[in-house]
């Protein structure tokens, strides 16, 4: 009795000295599978546990014998200790490749659209892909193909905030920098860094103007947005800006929004060494949305605020505007912007904001905006009409500047996959020059898209 108690604390000093030399990786390793074989055990006797319920209520079967083997209920051995480590190990291994990490250990997502494009100009585009403006003297027609308006984004789930909120963020790039041929460069399109609440976000952004959030549906004109300017106020410029959203009902309610724009006071059509690059500009927009099963309407007025200074003298920057959504039938939509003001082109409207004439700096009025209806035929093919223009005011222009420039122009987009998509838009611009009467330029593009 006394050599096999002896054995025992010899077995049991030797294993305890053994677990000691081990690894505390390994430890964690055998610990996770001891756990995971109890889990195992657990399961396989609720398993029989079961059986024994719905035997209980059927028929008995004949007996057995004695020596058949009970091999239904039998658990199967664990497996040696190395095999176990090595299936963890080629699990994680698959997970680590499956994933995108980032050193904070943050949930990123890949996003973007492979973009293919092929299209055909007349002879006013001068040389552009996708002119936005035409020049005085055109050109000969031409055409092409690139993919140079492809787009990659990343997408960022951070923490959690005091009070509830969360942390999130975005970033989207293209290939619409530089020029043509070889001389394509990666280009910042949208960022944004959003704390958001229950009725409340933060945000520092790159992104459009607050008073012009919408545009119109494209694949043809992705690299700049449609009807740029033509009636929509796109520019992407640092931003900072508050949104609070107020709940009226269960099925309408009101969001406001205020924010600083930095705005490009290369807009104005100014080159003088006076002229400053960026100046703060004051914006709000102040949205009510209202729905009823499919139909929805959403209508908000804004403003814009700001200055320019230039030759000793500061030029003001007002404009009011009001974009709207109506959807009176779940396949119809009616988007589109309104806007009127003067020096509108410090946001993205046409770069002639202000005129200098005998020394004396003067905003340039204009009135302008874009509408879009769209039909979504079936769950696979919508068509979109759109129109837009901006009409300046010609008495606060010089000879030779645009008095009107217009856009127009229709699409069918048809879904060949649930992440492919492709489209044929043609459109046309008209650009009126005072003095020089009107050029006109038709665009044809047919595209193909890959999201992911």
């Amino acid at each position: 009795m006394r050599r096999k108690l002896s054995c025992l604390l010899l077995t049991a000093c030797a294993g305890g000295a053994l677990m000691a030399q081990q690894s505390p990786e390994l430890k964690q390793v055998i610990d996770r599978l001891d756990r995971l074989e109890a889990q195992n055990r657990d399961l396989m006797a609720e398993i029989r546990a079961l059986r024994l319920q719905l035997a209980a209520g059927q028929p008995s079967p004949a007996a057995p014998p004695e020596s058949a083997p009970q091999t239904a209920d039998a658990e199967a051995p664990p497996q040696p200790l190395a095999e176990r480590v090595d299936v963890d190990e080629r699990r994680i291994a698959d997970l680590d490749q499956s994933k995108i990490s980032s050193d904070h250990r943050l949930p990123v997502t890949l996003t973007g659209m492979l973009l293919f494009n092929t299209f055909l100009n007349g002879k006013g585009a001068g040389g552009a892909d996708n002119p936005t403006v035409l020049p005085p003297n055109g050109g000969q027609a031409s055409g092409g193909a690139t993919f140079r308006q492809s787009v990659i984004g990343l997408k960022v789930d951070g923490p959690g905030l005091i009070g509830g909120g969360k942390l999130t963020g975005a970033a989207y790039v293209d290939f619409f920098g530089g020029g043509t041929g070889l001389n394509q460069t990666v280009r910042l399109r949208v960022a944004t860094l959003d704390a958001t609440w229950k009725n409340t976000t933060l945000g520092l952004a790159f992104d459009k103007p607050i008073i012009a959030p919408r545009e119109p549906d494209s694949l043809a004109q992705v690299g700049v947005s449609p009807l740029t300017s033509a009636g929509n106020l796109w520019l992407w410029q640092p931003q900072v800006r508050v949104e609070q959203r107020i709940s009226l009902t269960e099925q309408a309610g009101l969001r406001a929004q205020f924010g600083v724009y930095q705005t490009a006071e290369s807009g104005t059509g100014l080159s003088s060494p006076d002229l400053a690059k960026a100046r703060p500009g004051y914006q709000g927009r102040f949205e009510f949305w209202a729905k009823s099963g499919s139909r929805r309407i959403e209508i908000a007025p804004g403003f814009h605020v700001s200055s320019t200074r230039v030759l000793g003298q500061s030029v003001p920057s007002r404009i009011g505007s009001i974009d709207w959504l109506i959807r009176p039938a779940a396949r119809i939509d009616f988007t589109g912007t309104f806007f009127h003001g003067e020096n509108t082109g410090v946001i993205g409207g046409l770069r002639q904001g202000v005129n200098v004439v005998n020394g004396q700096a003067r905003a340039v009025g204009a009135t302008g905006g874009w509408g879009q209806f769209t039909f979504r035929a079936t769950r696979r093919a919508s068509f979109n009409i759109y129109a837009g223009q901006e009409d300046d005011r010609n008495r606060d222009l010089s000879l030779g500047g645009i008095g009107k420039n217009q856009g127009y122009g229709a699409n069918i987009m048809y879904r060949l996959g649930s992440n492919i998509l492709t489209s044929f838009e043609a459109s046309q611009i008209r650009t009126t020059y005072l003095g020089s009467g009107t050029r006109i330029n038709p665009h044809y593009d047919l595209g193909f898209a890959y999201l992911f």
